[in-house]
């Protein structure tokens, strides 16, 4: 059974069971928990669970999603209710691998930083030595 949370006029959201006012965040909390919400304007009776889910996702704590990702969904529009599972899937698959190669480069380019780290400070020692075995010898 879900969860009935009301949003009010002032665009408060009001959880029936617990009796209180709560944030977006206090609602993705609720749903990581497991629980099952259904989000109705108050003065109308609308059901806004969909856009109030959109809204949790897009302005919550987690990294911001794909640019390319978000215009895709744009782009589907009202297309995404008649395409197939296959279609849905595949075009996600795309988005992934998308995503995943530009993962891939971020790693290898913070390998590489890491690698040119490493020659300058074996760089910096041996200047360090350069210049104290200068020192002794001009002794």
């Amino acid at each position: 059974m879900s969860r009935l949370i009301k949003r009010y006029d002032n665009r408060k959201l009001y959880d029936t069971e617990a009796k209180a006012y709560v944030s977006l965040q206090e609602l993705a909390a609720l749903i990581r928990q497991g629980q099952e919400i259904q989000v109705v304007e108050n003065s109308t009776g609308e059901d806004i669970t969909v856009q109030t889910l959109a809204k949790i996702i897009l302005e919550g704590d987690r990294p911001s999603l794909p640019r390319e990702a978000l215009h895709e969904w744009v782009r589907w529009g009202g297309r995404l209710v008649g395409s197939t599972a296959a279609e849905i899937e595949q075009r996600l698959d795309r988005l992934l691998a998308a995503s995943l190669e530009r993962v891939g480069r971020i790693g290898e380019l913070r390998h590489e930083f890491e690698q040119l780290r490493e020659r300058i400070a074996r760089l910096e020692a041996l200047a360090a030595r350069l210049e104290a075995a200068l020192e002794e010898s001009g002794r």
